[in-house]
């Protein structure tokens, strides 16, 4: 499949898309990554104005996004399971689960492809020009689409895993190590969808 991508890449103008990832400083639960490619034809739709960084944005509007968004783009959303984030760090992970979500894309929408990353760091098994850009979910549209697209994917697994673990508040942390989840963590003890890796829940473990 991608020896197709980067052949075409040496004979058509690549079309631009945009990565970035969600979830990378909780204590619990997998890594989202996603990424979308705006087609000219619905680049104009007037909900892309209110696309940005899906941190700036209440949950209510980035649902409303999330949908406008899968509608009217080509995209991939993917992740990184726990286990992967403790075997080989949770950077690899997310750049893992980026390439991942490029290749879901690229099933939907054969093309050659220039790929803008959000952040400092590269993943390697993307075949096709790539430009890191520091807070570039601020700053391109494309990247902005793609974390809102990870972030409210990563909500909804997290807000699934909370009825099966409901101590823990993962319906409002999202795993983060807030003050409610660190004292679920010392009452009812470390579970599955905990990253054992990182410190707050290793120190735990050995406590």
């Amino acid at each position: 499949m991608f020896m197709k991508l980067q052949e075409r890449a040496l004979t058509a103008k690549p079309s631009i898309c945009g990565l970035d990832e969600a979830g990378r400083g909780p204590l619990a639960g997998p890594v989202y990554a996603a990424c979308v490619y705006i087609p000219e034809e619905t680049r104009s739709l007037s909900f892309w104005n209110h696309v940005t960084d899906s941190k700036k944005l209440s949950a209510a509007k980035r649902n409303v996004l999330f949908t406008q968004i899968r509608q009217h783009a080509v995209f991939g959303i993917a992740y990184s399971t726990v286990e992967e984030i403790d075997r080989i760090n949770i950077l690899q992970a997310s750049l893992l689960a980026m390439e991942r979500a490029f290749e879901k894309m690229y099933r939907m929408r054969e093309a050659a492809y220039f790929a803008l990353i959000d952040g400092n760091q590269k993943p390697k098994n993307i075949p096709c020009p790539l430009q890191t850009i520091v807070k570039g979910d601020s700053k391109h549209l494309e990247i902005a689409a793609a974390s809102i697209l990870a972030k409210v994917a990563r909500d909804k697994i997290m807000h699934n895993l909370h009825l099966e673990f409901p101590y823990y508040g993962w319906n409002t942390n999202s795993g983060y190590g807030s003050q409610e989840h660190l004292k679920a963590i010392s009452i009812h003890g470390v579970t599955s969808h905990h990253r054992q890796s990182f410190a707050p829940v290793k120190s735990m473990l050995v406590a």
